[in-house]
């Protein structure tokens, strides 16, 4: 049964948290408006536009970056200036077990875990989508270098067909849908057993499938090799050239399902890289679990009085803040980079942070 205690804590955690976002939002909107000024002034949009076209997009993403950070540091200075007024101790004095007046902190990281988890699922990507349209047509094409980026992955394009079937292309143009020098090999094991040569791929709007010309095949068995020109053919390559070009935003603008769905897609013809989407998957399920882990320990850390009083429990929860962000980053880098498992990657803080959580109940003064 929640008390009015608990109605108390509860209030003052949500309103907290409520105000740190908005106070933080803010100030990256302000930052972010200082560094695109001039794109905004060249994109020749009035303020309406950029700000439903852009930042309805921009404060939800800066949102899903800093909200469990946010709801650590209001949980720390809500708790903070209750135990600074000896709130807290009243209310142990009175007889209230110290688990049972974590409760409402549990309610509380519950209620905001839940929305973060459904926001991070489903709301947050669609908002992608509007910051990820304006920043690649109005920021990114006016940007040599990601203009130089794009043109380097799209025009030089290789893709697995199947298991154990590779291809390639060089010279893509995305308007005429049409590239030069095809190549496909097909492996049995580690021998080449099939290879395709080109000159020109280009795709058939009206038959929905890869039309090629001057075509060389080359059936090998062993010491057997078996020659074939043709002047044209067609084939399934089971690409579409919609997934050719380069997007950089991709894996933040789709929902969650989306997300599964590409995943399982990708790997079924045995495409590689597919770790930065499989973080991106197992992150949105890890986020929202981190809102319960720091809630915990920054009310567990906050609660004690200390001569410091809030400024002390605030450095020691920023602190504690930026080691999680550095795992959080150190752990994705190796992944995206390396091979470290994704699901650790996107796990890997809450767990380093979960040990903390036990050690510092431990030590905490009940």
């Amino acid at each position: 049964m929640i008390k009015k205690i608990d109605w108390y804590i509860l209030k003052k955690f949500i309103s907290t948290t409520v105000f740190m976002v908005l106070i933080f939002s803010v100030i990256a909107v302000a930052i972010d408006t200082s560094e695109k000024a001039d794109d905004f002034v060249k994109s020749g949009l009035p303020t309406s536009k950029i700000i439903t076209l852009y930042y309805f997009g921009f404060v939800p993403f800066i949102i899903s970056m800093i909200f469990p950070l946010m709801v650590f540091i209001a949980t720390i200075f809500f708790t903070s200036k209750m135990a600074g007024k000896s709130e807290l101790v009243a209310i142990l004095a009175g007889g209230v077990r110290f688990n049972r007046m974590l409760r409402p902190y549990f309610l509380g990281a519950l209620f905001l875990g839940g929305i973060f988890w459904v926001a991070t699922q489903f709301w947050i990507p669609k908002a992608m989508l509007l910051r990820a349209n304006f920043q690649s047509t109005y920021i990114d094409s006016k940007s040599s270098y990601e203009q130089g980026i794009a043109a380097q992955r799209t025009r030089s394009y290789y893709f697995r067909v199947n298991a154990n079937t590779f291809a390639g292309m060089r010279n893509y143009d995305t308007s005429s849908k049409s590239a030069n020098d095809f190549y496909l090999d097909r492996l049995n094991g580690t021998k080449l057993v099939y290879n395709l040569r080109a000159d020109y791929l280009r795709w058939d709007t009206a038959k929905k499938i890869w039309k090629l010309q001057n075509v060389t095949e080359r059936k090998i068995d062993g010491a057997k090799e078996i020659t074939k020109v043709t002047s044209e053919m067609t084939m399934n390559l089971n690409l579409k050239p919609n997934e050719i070009k380069f997007d950089k935003y991709l894996k933040d603008k789709m929902t969650t399902p989306q997300l599964v769905q590409y995943i399982r897609s990708e790997e079924s013809r045995g495409a590689e890289g597919l770790n930065d989407y499989k973080v991106e998957r197992y992150r949105r399920d890890a986020n929202p679990i981190s809102v319960f882990i720091l809630t915990f320990i920054g009310a567990v850390i906050a609660s004690r009085k200390t001569r410091g009083g809030s400024g002390l429990h605030l450095a020691v929860g920023i602190i504690a803040a930026a080691f999680f962000v550095v795992m959080d980053k150190f752990s994705l880098t190796f992944s995206t980079k390396g091979n470290f498992p994704p699901l650790l990657a996107a796990w890997t803080p809450n767990i380093l942070f979960s040990i903390f959580a036990i050690w510092v109940y431990r030590i905490a003064p009940k």
